[in-house]
């Protein structure tokens, strides 16, 4: 499995968002210019993190982006759900107990041509839990501590400072 950019790009964002303005708003601008991400596809990824409440955003000269909750309570699963709409490793699908579809939905949703019979959904299922219970178990502040850590500098947002 392979994440795709808008979630690894959404973790480095967000992360970025809590490291360097914390509870201030933070400008696209300045998170695109850190993390190298296109102001453009940014706009898009936030707008789907808005949809799953992580986000919230302010208009105005001293607006941006901000974390919806505190950066102990987003985890990168959150944020991954968020931009990918779902954690599972493979796209196979255990089908009804009869073995055969009841709907074309339900028929779109299988793609093992192995039906119930397959030993390896269960491994890729196991496999897909514990991935989004890892996930789950690192939060935007998990991930500020390895930042600070590493010796990561904060820049300081010059919307706030004031000369004397």
């Amino acid at each position: 499995m392979k994440l795709s950019t808008k979630s690894r790009y959404g973790v480095r964002a967000l992360f970025d968002m809590a490291y360097h303005a914390g509870t201030l708003p933070a400008q696209i601008k300045d998170i695109s210019r850190r993390q190298r991400i296109s102001p453009r596809y940014l706009e898009q990824i936030f707008q789907d993190l808005k949809k799953a409440g992580l986000l919230k955003s302010r208009r105005g000269p001293k607006g941006g982006y901000y974390l919806a909750k505190a950066a102990d309570e987003i985890t990168v699963r959150d944020i991954v759900l968020a931009a990918e709409g779902e954690l599972q490793l493979v796209d196979c699908r255990k089908q009804n107990r009869g073995g055969k579809p009841k709907t074309e939905t339900e028929a779109e949703d299988t793609c093992c041509e192995f039906g119930n019979s397959c030993v390896t959904q269960i491994l890729w299922a196991e496999a897909s839990k514990k991935l989004s219970d890892y996930f789950g178990s690192i939060t935007l502040k998990d991930l500020c501590h390895r930042g600070k850590e590493l010796g990561l500098e904060k820049e300081l947002d010059h919307r706030f400072m004031y000369f004397i």
